[in-house]
């Protein structure tokens, strides 16, 4: 899932790895989206570290009802000892959340916090969806979407794939180009298809196992 509108969404401003809120069209995507993962249940959740995603998650989890969400300790944080749970009975009641920088957003370069309608006119519309839309060329100082997969892909794959494997249900949230990344690995999509590849923001898309693959 796609997490809902952030304020610069709204705004039309390329965003990346900027780390901006919801807006309140967002926050009700959100829970929206927590309707619809009402009934569903789930092993664990992956989010990035945007508070986007963050907050994404914890609004439509808490509607979906169910486990208590619950983040794990980030990697190596030196806290972690201290947010230790010593009831069993209490840790089965909450839903563990891992925060990953892999499954970060496409991080834009110099294109972020730029208008996406005044970039057009400055650089031409051709040259902007290029950089938006392409598998392999990436804005200036950015990431290309093929860039983006070499760190999506191995967390996904090492990471989340293995539970799945296992028969558990896992939820991502995530971003338009971090998810675009997965699934065109998912869905088997060529660079020329992924182009079109168009993920709302707040609505949850279910993959099922099916032998060894994971199908829409």
């Amino acid at each position: 899932m796609r997490h809902g509108e952030s304020v610069w969404n709204k705004e039309n401003l390329f965003t990346g790895w900027v780390d901006v809120p919801l807006s309140n069209k967002g926050i009700n995507e959100a829970l929206k989206a927590g309707e619809a993962l009402h009934g569903i249940p789930l092993d664990a959740v992956y989010t990035s570290t945007l508070s986007r995603c963050i907050h994404t998650t914890v609004l439509a989890l808490t509607t979906a009802g169910g486990r208590i969400p619950y983040f794990l300790p980030e990697e190596n944080d030196p806290k972690a000892e201290w947010s230790k749970i010593y009831s069993k009975k209490t840790e089965e009641r909450l839903l563990p959340i891992t925060r990953a920088w892999q499954l970060n957003e496409r991080m834009y370069g110099e294109l972020q916090g730029l208008n996406k309608d005044e970039t057009r006119e400055k650089f031409g519309k051709e040259q902007v969806e290029i950089w938006r839309r392409s598998f392999d060329v990436a804005p200036p100082g950015g990431e290309s979407l093929k860039m983006t997969s070499e760190r999506t892909l191995p967390y996904f794959d090492q990471e989340i794939l293995p539970r799945i494997n296992r028969g558990e249900r896992i939820l991502i949230v995530a971003h338009g180009n971090s998810l675009r990344s997965i699934m065109m690995e998912l869905d088997r999509l060529s660079p020329e298809e992924v182009v079109s590849l168009e993920i709302p923001l707040g609505k949850p898309i279910s993959y099922f196992k099916e032998g060894n693959a994971l199908l829409r």
